[in-house]
């Protein structure tokens, strides 16, 4: 009796071992071809109820997606949800199967079978959304994978087939500006988007047309990215001027939109309003992700904000994760702050590489007037009378006459309140003025003014209200609905933003 109850002892330690071992386990990854079938049910009922912000939530959902699908996932989800299409769907399901290195037919073995060993029914002809929104995850898988030469064939099969519908329905907008925005980065990675900066304008003035707002955005931006890109400063800037951004477009795309805008303004010498523009992208871009755009944004500001004559806050390149990146521009900055040619000029050579991969080579060669502004200005305070012999050596200039230029053309753009006297070949200083007796003061605080007035505009541009407030509620089942869509966290937009811009950059 001991025995088996020692027996039965350890078979209920062995139980309770399992047990534990069972719930140590890690948990199984998701089902990603569910997840995708979920997507497609939200699809269809955004086609069905013509409701764009079941589409908004189905492009949310996609963003785990994206980044765990593989050629297997993507290779089922396509026969499963395109199997039974018409000719043309089978040709663009023969393109995405190769393209992601699929297999072109699903292996007898994996076929489901019913509960009496008939094959399952043939699926349904799928609609025109949820084909363009699988084979648009192709294509962001291949565009996640680096194969930007796979991604622009796969999206321009796309494109006819999105105009084919694109004017009959109004939910497609969200899903087409996706497709415009992968075709569009494909080719401008390839070297080849002056193949289709035709096309897009052409695709851009019919979605102005249309009224797809979204398409819209994604279009104009990706030209702006592209000409820039380009070095076509002047078409970019003609464009921006011939346009207007849609005011019902998503934050990401404004975001990018302002930092487009800005670059243009301060490759065209107008610091003030591209330091504007600049701050507000940056204040729009979300704080924890999408580290490379707000990268971009970071240097470009620090950029105008020392053509300006101001020197940034130390703070400005501390940012999270940002600190070895902003190093080459904090080193430009001690330099400039001291007025240091030898030393700006060190800074040049070491980071010229750097500088030319950023697009801020021009911009940081426009500083040397600066850096020898400074240095003048530390002089005139520090001197009511110098030599242009000491000018000269203070700011490692080639020669006197050099100096003398220099010092002139100060003098008459305001930097120093000095005048030359050319027989002793010396400057003279003069006494330094009140400022606060001036209207510097007044013209300091209406610019403060100005900028608050503009991002509190901005804040209530941006402010959303549900649909229908101001109507009775309809059924139960549509004021359930609406909760769904107003309990998206802060986390859900991040992630979308995330998604969208780090694909860019």
């Amino acid at each position: 009796m001991a025995k088996d109850d020692v027996e039965m002892k350890d078979a209920k330690d062995d139980g309770k071992k399992d047990d534990d071992a069972t719930v140590e386990e890690p948990p199984a990854p998701p089902d990603l071809l569910v997840a995708i079938e979920k997507n497609v049910v939200l699809i269809e009922k955004a086609v069905e109820t013509s409701q764009t912000r079941l589409m908004m939530r189905a492009l949310r959902n996609n963003g785990p997606i994206r980044k765990k699908a593989d050629a297997e996932v993507l290779g089922r989800a396509v026969r499963k949800l395109l199997g039974n299409g018409g000719a043309a769907t089978q040709a663009l399901v023969a393109a995405a199967l190769a393209a992601v290195g699929a297999p072109a037919a699903a292996p007898a073995a994996a076929m489901d079978v019913d509960g009496d060993g008939a094959p399952p029914p043939p699926p349904k002809d799928a609609l025109p959304e949820v084909e363009i929104y699988v084979l648009t995850l192709c294509v962001s898988t291949l565009v996640r994978g680096r194969d930007f030469a796979g991604g622009a064939a796969l999206s321009a099969l796309l494109i006819p087939r999105l105009r084919a519908v694109q004017a009959l329905r109004r939910a497609l907008d969200p899903l087409s500006a996706k497709v415009y925005f992968y075709f569009a980065l494909c080719h401008e990675k390839l070297g080849k988007f002056d193949d289709v900066r035709a096309q897009l304008f052409a695709a851009h003035r019919t979605a102005v047309l249309q009224h797809h707002e979204f398409s819209a955005a994604v279009l104009l931006n990706g030209l702006l990215r592209g000409m820039l890109e380009a070095n076509l400063v002047e078409a970019a800037l003609k464009l921006v001027s011939k346009t207007t951004f849609p005011e019902t477009a998503s934050n990401n795309q404004f975001c990018r939109y302002l930092y487009y805008t800005g670059r243009i303004q301060a490759i065209q010498l107008d610091y003030s309003d591209a330091f504007t523009k600049l701050m507000q992208s940056s204040r729009k871009a979300p704080a924890n992700t999408a580290l490379g755009f707000r990268l971009q944004v970071t240097k470009l500001t620090l950029l105008v904000q020392l053509l300006m004559g101001e020197i940034p806050d130390r703070s400005a390149f501390d940012g999270g994760g940002m600190r070895g990146e902003l190093e080459p521009y904090l080193k430009l900055t001690q330099a400039v702050r001291r007025g240091d040619l030898l030393a700006y000029n060190k800074v040049v050579a070491d980071y010229g590489a750097k500088f030319a991969r950023d697009k801020t080579a021009s911009l940081v060669r426009r500083l040397s007037q600066n850096v020898v502004k400074t240095g003048l200005r530390r002089i005139n305070v520090s001197y009511s009378r110098i030599s242009l012999e000491d000018v000269k050596t203070k700011l490692h200039l080639d020669s006197v006459r050099s100096a003398e230029f220099v010092c002139a053309k100060a003098i008459k753009d305001g930097v120093i309140d000095a005048v030359i006297d050319h027989d002793n070949a010396c400057v003279k200083s003069k006494d330094v003025a009140d400022i606060y007796s001036t209207i510097e003061p007044q013209k300091a605080f209406h610019r403060r003014v100005v900028f608050c007035l503009d991002v509190h505009n901005e804040a209530v541009k941006a402010m959303q209200y549900p649909p229908d407030a101001h109507k009775p509620k309809k059924a139960l089942e549509d004021g359930e609905e609406a909760k769904d869509d107003e309990k998206q966290t802060d986390e859900e937009l991040a992630k979308e933003i995330e998604e969208e811009l780090g694909d860019e950059m």
